[in-house]
């Protein structure tokens, strides 16, 4: 008899499973970008920035929480853009992810949001451990507290190349 119990409680935890999984389908391309102690809000930040196509690749979203506080930063690459984007293109893109970031949770205080470039470390560098060579650099960054809303020029660092092909329009 108690083998039976323990059958068909294993066998509703398994299709408890199942029908959560059937009733909210997960987005695949949210949950791989999510990262970060508060997890739970990454995945809904990055299924809402998600939500429509953008010019530049969000790669991670990374939320940690501090108190009722929330704390993210959103990563995007500044290679291979999914389309041409120019420097005005570039500033309306981080301000709507700034706002959609917002929009998602209103105990988010504050965003960081950085753009990437692979480096080449060189064929057989250390790119791991004590000795690692960078394998990226940083060529657009800012932090934008919920009061502010949008990047302010003195809080905003540009890779003086990257802005200049912006300037000439790029894709990436």
């Amino acid at each position: 008899m108690r083998k039976a119990i323990s059958a068909a409680v294993a066998c509703a935890a398994l299709a408890g499973t199942f029908g959560a999984a059937l009733a909210a389908p997960a987005d695949y391309r949210a949950q791989a970008r999510a990262a970060g102690g508060d997890r739970v809000t990454a995945v809904r930040v990055a299924h809402a920035l998600l939500a429509q196509p953008l010019a530049l690749q969000l790669t991670r979203v990374r939320c940690e929480r501090a108190g009722a506080d929330g704390f993210c930063g959103l990563t995007l690459s500044g290679v291979k853009f999914h389309r041409h984007t120019n420097l005005d293109q570039f500033q309306a893109e981080v301000q709507a992810l700034l706002r959609g970031a917002f929009a998602v949770d209103p105990t988010i205080a504050e965003i960081d949001l950085w753009v990437t470039v692979p480096l080449d470390a060189g064929k057989g560098a250390v790119v791991s451990g004590d000795f690692a060579q960078p394998s990226s650099a940083t060529v657009y960054a800012t932090t934008v507290p919920r009061a502010l809303g949008a990047p302010i020029g003195a809080n905003v660092f540009w890779d003086p190349k990257f802005r200049a092909e912006l300037t000439q329009g790029s894709n990436g």
